[in-house]
């Protein structure tokens, strides 16, 4: 394959592609915004799904060395009422083994060749120059041209203007995100209501989910289904004021659980939620493609990363399978890549129903039980 590989983006989705194509002898260059790999954290715990997560880091070749990171007993998964009443409560093993985000991008980083990615690389253009060339710009005002050009640049991508007018729209929730560290002793009535993996306390309109991440860190995503000017009217740059505020909305729910939130050790982070819409897809356009939440953004539900791996797998398969004919393994992959994700997308929207709905949290209940 004598066309040159450019990603624009350095999280999973890109570089299980570049390590996909590396396997196959292709060499590709990613592009990266961030100046190094430890310039932010990388997030916390991921469920690693056998229809697409796993596949695609077999494909990787990199099987073994997710097996090392799994962290035994995260799959436990429990639901509590507001007043701490557990509702449903599971320590078994379901085949989608957590690993933490950060320890699987660095594997990825790890098998590439010294020099595959390009940090500090912040993407301030692209354009289209003609037979299926595109050149990028960078903020520091370098140009790359490429007869291949990938968008593994999130929701947010530079790329996604080249194929489609879409762009991400409020879901109508947020998250705030908090840590408690060495929980099992500095906030063990907290530690004790999450267990050991993940827990769950639901109403209509919010929760409180955390998971217990390496150790006694506790990692939470509080939910809330508020506009965007009401999260505006909070001063998160108030570290104590924001808590007690978002603390304000659980108002008589159990301590252990609003302790969540207001004994958080580090600031918290609002993190705004949005999607494209679910049956977003493009005309083909040759020399370039999407993959992972540049294509495909929804809802959280545990589908995002599984997805932008799988993504990433399939198309560097794809190429490797058509090395003459780029064109054929974008539609290819493409074609396989519009219903798969938005029949994620829909799964997804079905679980905030369930999740955050009406029903909440008896309707999580019952999909845990059935």
């Amino acid at each position: 394959m004598t066309t040159d590989v450019t990603i624009i983006g350095a999280g999973l989705g890109g570089l299980v592609l570049a390590r996909v194509l590396h396997v196959h002898g292709i060499p590709a260059t990613v592009y990266e915004a961030e100046v190094s790999p430890t310039a932010r954290s990388q997030g916390g715990m991921l469920d690693i799904h056998e229809d697409n997560g796993q596949p695609a880091l077999q494909a990787a070749g990199l099987t073994d060395e997710f097996r090392g990171l799994v962290l035994e007993g995260r799959e436990a998964t429990r639901v509590l009422a507001s007043d701490g009443t557990v509702l449903f409560d599971d320590d078994s093993e379901r085949g989608r083994p957590e690993v933490l985000r950060g320890e699987l991008r660095r594997i990825l980083l790890e098998s590439l060749p010294a020099g595959t990615v390009r940090w500090g690389h912040k993407v301030s253009g692209v354009r289209a120059l003609g037979d299926s060339r595109h050149e990028v710009t960078f903020a520091d005002g370098a140009t790359v041209v490429t007869s291949l050009l990938v968008g593994a640049d999130g929701a947010w991508s530079r790329v996604r203007p080249l194929l489609s007018g879409a762009t991400p729209e409020y879901i109508g929730r947020s998250f705030i995100e908090t840590y408690l560290f060495d929980s099992d002793t500095r906030h063990p009535a907290a530690a004790k209501a999450v267990g050991g993996g993940a827990m769950l306390a639901l109403a209509p309109g919010k929760g409180i989910q955390a998971h217990r991440e390496s150790g006694g860190t506790l990692h939470t995503y509080v939910a809330l289904s508020r506009p965007q000017d009401w999260f505006a009217g909070i001063d998160f740059t108030d570290s104590a004021a924001a808590a007690a505020r978002i603390a304000e909305e659980f108002d008589g729910w159990a301590p252990e659980l609003t302790a969540l939130i207001t004994d958080g050790e580090t600031a918290p982070v609002l993190r705004i939620l949005n999607a494209l819409p679910n049956d977003h897809r493009w005309g083909r356009v040759p020399g370039v493609t999407l993959l992972g939440d540049a294509a495909h953004l929804a809802a959280p539900n545990g589908e995002g990363a599984n997805l932008a791996m799988y993504d990433g797998a399939e198309l560097g398969k794809a190429l490797a399978a058509h090395p003459d004919d780029v064109e054929a393994a974008l539609t290819a992959y493409e074609q396989a890549l519009f219903p798969r994700s938005a029949e994620a997308a829909a799964d997804g929207d079905d679980l905030h129903e369930l999740l955050f709905g009406d029903d909440a949290p008896h309707g999580v209940v019952t999909m845990f039980n059935g």
